[in-house]
C-alpha cells in the first residue's frame, strides 16, 4: 500500500509521466478518435493498472486515495486515458474481490503486466441509472453459463479483453460474469460518434447465446447487485478524480494563456476581473480537491459515510470541471474556441462526468436519502 505521508511523491511521479508520456498524445487521440496505446504502455512504467489490486494478486494494494491522485493527474492532461485505466479498475477489481481463486488466475494476475484492458457492463438501452430493472439474463447451461442480452454505452468496447457483465439470473436476483472477447456470441456493436472523450470507443456489447465456464461467475450468482452497489461508491470517487484532473488541467491551461497573452499594454493576468475569475475557479478546485480527498479515505478506512461523501464529490467535482472548462474556455477568448488549443477539448470532455456513473442528480438523491435517514436516527 501506498503511505498517505508518500502521496505528493507519487503525485509528482504520475504527473511526469503524464507530462512526458501522454499529454503530447492528447490531442491526436481526440482528434482521431483513437485507443491511447501510448498511455496503455505508459502506464506500465509505474505499473498503474495494478494500483488497485492487492498485493496477492500481483498488483501494487494502494488504497483508494492513491488511485484518485492517479486518476487525477492523467485527467488533467487527458480525460480518454484516465477514463481507460479506471474502466479497466472498474471491470477487473470486482472480480479480484470476489472471484474464485481459478477465475482470479485466468484474469486478475495476467492483467497485473498492464497489457489487459477491460469493461463493466451494466447500462442498457432502455434505461441506465435503474440498473436493477436490466433484461440481460444468465441461465446455467450443462456445465456453464448462457447469457443474453444487450449493453449500452460501454467504455473501452471493441478494445476490451474481459466483460464483466451485470445480469439476472433469477426473479430478483443478479449475477456478475466475465466473458471474454472471443466467447462465442459475444459481439460489438457500431463504436458511437462522441462529444468527447474520443479516446474511449463506447459500443453496445451484444449477447446471444454467450457460452462462458461454470468458473466465470463472479462470487455467488445471486449477488451481483451487492457486488456493484459496494463497487459504485468506489467508481464515483473515481469518476470525481477524473473530473477534477480535467479542472485542474483547464485552470492550468487558462493561467498560462492569460500569463502570455497582452492587451493594452499588459498581460491579461494583471487585470481585475481576470484575477477574479482565476481567485474563484482555484477556489472551487481547491474545495473538490478536500471533498474527494475526504470520500477515498472514507472508503479506505471502512467510514459508514463513504457511500454519501462519494456522491458529493462525484457531484461537485464533475459541477466544478464543467464550470472551470467553460470559464477557462472564456479566459482564452477567441483562441479557445479553436482546436489548437487544448481547452476546447478539455470542455467537451468535462460533460460526461456530470452524466456517467449515476448522474449528478441520482446522487443528490442518494445525498439527500442519506441525510433524512440520519435524522430519523438522530445522528
Amino acid at each position: 500500500m501506498i503511505d498517505e505521508s508518500y502521496l505528493e511523491e507519487f503525485s509528482v511521479s504520475v504527473r511526469g509521466l503524464a507530462q512526458d508520456k501522454i499529454a503530447p498524445h492528447a490531442a491526436s487521440y481526440d482528434r482521431e478518435s483513437r485507443f491511447p496505446e501510448e498511455s496503455l504502455q505508459a502506464f506500465k512504467q509505474l505499473g498503474l493498472v495494478g494500483l488497485a489490486f492487492p498485493e496477492e494478486v500481483g498488483g501494487q494494494g494502494g488504497d483508494v486515495l492513491a488511485q484518485c491522485v492517479a486518476l487525477e493527474e492523467l485527467g488533467r492532461v487527458c480525460a480518454s486515458s484516465s477514463l481507460v485505466l479506471m474502466v479497466t479498475w472498474a471491470g477487473l477489481v470486482p472480480i479480484a474481490k470476489h472471484g474464485s481463486p481459478e477465475l482470479i488466475d485466468e484474469v486478475i494476475r495476467p492483467a497485473m503486466a498492464g497489457d489487459t484492458v477491460a469493461s463493466i457492463c451494466l447500462t442498457e438501452p432502455h434505461g441506465g441509472s435503474n440498473l436493477f430493472g436490466l433484461k440481460t439474463r444468465a441461465e446455467l447451461d450443462g456445465n456453464g453459463w448462457k447469457l443474453n442480452g444487450q449493453k449500452r454505452y460501454i467504455s473501452n468496447a471493441g478494445r476490451s479483453d474481459w466483460y464483466t457483465v451485470l445480469a439476472k439470473t433469477g426473479e430478483k436476483a443478479f449475477g456478475l460474469f466475465a466473458v471474454h472477447k472471443n466467447d462465442p456470441g459475444i459481439t460489438i456493436g457500431k463504436k458511437e460518434s462522441k462529444l468527447g472523450i474520443k479516446g474511449s470507443p463506447t459500443a453496445d456489447v451484444i449477447l446471444e447465446d454467450c457460452r462462458i465456464p461454470a468458473h466465470r461467475v463472479v462470487g455467488d450468482p445471486s449477488l451481483g447487485n451487492a457486488y456493484i452497489t459496494e463497487s459504485l461508491t468506489w467508481t464515483r470517487a473515481l469518476i470525481g478524480a477524473q473530473a477534477l484532473g480535467i479542472a485542474q488541467g483547464a485552470f492550468d491551461q487558462a493561467t498560462q494563456y492569460t500569463s502570455q497573452r497582452e492587451q493594452f499594454g499588459q498581460s491579461l493576468s494583471k487585470f481585475q476581473m481576470i484575477r477574479g475569475m482565476v481567485g474563484d475557479l482555484a477556489t472551487q478546485i481547491e474545495a473538490g480537491r478536500s471533498l474527494l480527498y475526504r470520500g477515498a479515505r472514507a472508503i479506505d478506512t471502512g467510514d459508514t459515510r463513504s457511500r454519501t461523501l462519494c456522491s458529493m464529490a462525484k457531484l461537485f467535482c464533475s459541477d466544478t470541471a464543467m464550470k472551470v472548462s467553460v470559464d477557462a474556455l472564456q479566459l482564452h477568448g477567441g483562441a479557445g474556441y479553436l482546436t489548437d488549443f487544448p481547452i476546447e477539448r478539455m470542455m467537451r470532455d468535462a460533460k460526461i462526468t456530470q452524466i456517467y456513473e449515476g448522474a449528478n442528480e441520482i446522487q443528490k438523491l442518494i445525498i439527500a436519502k442519506d441525510i433524512y435517514a440520519r435524522n430519523e436516527q438522530g445522528a
